[in-house]
């Protein structure tokens, strides 16, 4: 294989690093974000501990792990992962996620995996994010591979041929584990379903058939639960705005307004759930079937391990008994808990800024963020 080819995509050689750790050193713009995330510390004496990492791991654990402790000790209740699923802490996996926080999601799991004793994983992350160059540098540095956006249909198909091999050569070769979402973006209501076209990306490298692909990622869902999703108010009015506003799309922008809000906004108690390696489905799979077929199967399994291996809280059962007029569910929480969660509501509800403010709807997109969990995890759990 000539691995040439992963060049503008992959994460940095470690070897790569000491250019690459200069130039951001000597970024402007890079200097006042660290500055920003690690405040009442010199830049100079940050400097001097990014030009000491060696490795991309050195600079995670040097530089990454304390900033995302920190925001875990300031902006959470806790944040908690169970790997029991895979005992094998050697393997390398295809941790597929459903999505909540644009840069936490993957973040956290590395923190939590190196206090696991394990490695962190590559990401994968689209270049719609990367709207600075420093930003381009960090997340490679930072064990990132890009996915490319925005391109033709041929220039698409041949941009996921070449992430599909990527990944591939990672697993296989490199044992090193990877975190993707299981669809592009995030869920904006919480309905987490995996896309198809995930998969079909995934299988178009490797050897042998669809099945046999596939297999060779090790793929095992990952449910995330954020008790509370600072986002929550931005992804209501997205909402709004997408049905009174034709052709609304968001900008670079809120893309900032949203990791910023995702990053230092309140999330309650956070929890990673591994569910076992889904080989074992794959294997009893009828590989006759047709394609479009075993993708649906295979993606309907990834949903269920995710979905039955959510951690609900108090939110999830009020939002369900809030938006379907019940009380179906309310030994689950008590009246604290649920006069908690009313005014945590109305006052997201109150940070939106929108013309035509449709309150009655925004509530409505908020309560169904918090109650889709449930709803699929009653479901997966049947």
């Amino acid at each position: 294989m000539d691995i040439t080819e992963f060049n503008e995509i992959r994460p940095y050689y470690d070897e790569e690093l000491p250019q690459i750790l200069e130039e951001l050193i000597a970024d402007q713009a890079f200097q006042k974000a660290a500055c920003s995330a690690i405040p009442n510390v010199p830049f100079e004496l940050l400097a001097q501990k990014i030009r000491a990492c060696k490795t991309k791991l050195d600079f995670q654990k040097t530089f990454c792990y304390g900033i995302l402790w920190k925001i875990a000790q300031e902006h959470t209740d806790g944040l908690t992962l169970d790997h029991t699923a895979l005992p094998n802490k050697e393997k390398a996996y295809t941790y597929m996620s459903n999505h909540r926080d644009i840069i936490l999601d993957s973040g956290f799991l590395s923190i939590l995996l190196v206090d696991e004793g394990m490695d962190t994983v590559e990401i994968a992350i689209g270049d719609n994010l990367l709207i600075y160059p420093w930003i381009k540098k960090l997340v490679r540095v930072n064990k990132s591979f890009i996915v490319q956006r925005a391109l033709t249909m041929r220039q698409m198909l041949e941009s996921s041929a070449r992430m599909s091999r990527y990944m591939h050569y990672t697993i296989a070769e490199k044992n090193q584990s990877i975190w993707i979402a299981q669809r592009e973006g995030r869920a904006k209501d919480s309905n987490d379903r995996t896309q198809d076209s995930v998969l079909k990306m995934l299988a178009m490298g490797g050897d042998g058939d669809l099945v046999e692909r596939l297999m060779e990622m090790n793929i095992a869902p990952l449910a995330i639960s954020y008790e509370y999703d600072p986002c929550d108010f931005l992804k209501a009015q997205e909402f709004q705005l997408k049905r009174d506003v034709e052709g609304y799309k968001k900008t670079t922008q809120d893309d900032l307004i949203n990791m910023e809000t995702g990053l230092f906004g309140y999330k309650g108690r956070v929890h990673f759930q591994m569910a076992p390696c889904i080989n074992d489905k794959l294997e009893q799979l009828d590989r006759s079937l047709p394609k479009p077929d075993l993708f649906a199967r295979i993606s309907t399994c990834i949903d269920q391990r995710i979905h039955s291996n959510y951690r609900m809280y108090p939110g999830n059962y009020i939002a369900y008994d809030w938006l379907k007029g019940k009380a179906e569910f309310e030994q689950n929480y008590t009246l604290e808990e649920k006069q908690r969660f009313i005014d945590y509501v109305e006052q997201q509800l109150g940070k939106i800024k929108i013309p035509n403010k449709d309150v009655d709807f925004l509530r409505g997109k908020l309560l169904l963020m918090y109650a889709n969990p449930l709803i699929n995890y009653l479901a997966a759990r049947q």
